[in-house]
């Protein structure tokens, strides 16, 4: 980031990036804490789970306002301004982000609460491992502004995607092989849906950095084109 003439502007920019990656802290805990919590039982890591879903929504808020107040008082340009429109949408999908993890809680809730009853065989930890690891890239690549680590967390996308589709053929069997494992399954693939889709938040976190350092929107691009114009 380039210095400006302004300090304090240096500091109301250095201010909000510092915010989004403890915005990005917290709902990479939430992720952690819920699984942690679908594993053991532990009903009061997974109701501390839910319970601080609001904190999330009141830093989403509180950025997007600081953002909108700098663009309106400062009249950012080129960079500054990429660079608040990255964190506008970043915080964005921190707060989905947020919301998977309450899911996930709830669904962890559901099954102990029933006692894990007709429970399937079933590993979520490669999932969950590949997403918490996806959404730590994106705010390691937001904090140092690197368009090629940016590329390696859009790329793993596609291996997320694979192991839900792999989890869900596994539960079709288990339910149709037995009935009663229905509603255990059901709430597992709502689990690992949430999983998957903190990979695409990941992903588009990751984009955005793209964005960010070289002006050029990648969404809806193959990966095999953002290489080639990166690489140019």
């Amino acid at each position: 980031m380039a210095e400006h003439i302004s300090k304090q502007f240096d500091a109301e920019l250095e201010n909000v990036r510092s915010r989004v990656l403890q915005m990005g802290g917290l709902v990479e805990e939430q992720i952690v804490q819920a699984m942690e919590g679908l594993h053991s039982g532990n009903m009061e890591e997974i109701e501390r789970v839910i319970a601080s879903d609001h904190l999330v929504n009141a830093m989403e808020v509180e950025l997007d306002e600081s953002c909108s107040h700098i663009i309106a008082r400062r009249q950012p340009a080129a960079g500054d301004l990429r660079l608040l429109i990255t964190v506008i949408k970043t915080i964005t999908d921190l707060e989905r982000i947020g919301d998977e993890a309450e899911k996930i809680a709830r669904m962890a809730k559901l099954i102990h609460t029933a006692e894990r009853l007709h429970m399937p065989r079933m590993d979520l930890s490669h999932i969950a491992g590949r997403a918490v690891q996806m959404l730590r890239q994106s705010l390691d690549c937001f904090a140092r502004l690197d368009v090629a680590a940016a590329m390696a967390v859009v790329k793993q996308d596609s291996e997320v995607d694979n192991s839900f589709r792999a989890i869900m053929r596994q539960l079709i069997t288990f339910m149709m092989e037995d009935p009663r494992t229905i509603t255990r399954s059901l709430e597992i693939l709502f689990i690992a849906k949430a999983l998957e889709r903190v990979g695409d938040h990941s992903k588009n976190m990751a984009e955005y950095v793209i964005y960010m350092v070289k002006g050029r929107d990648v969404r809806h691009t193959s990966i095999e084109e953002v290489e080639r114009e990166l690489l140019e």
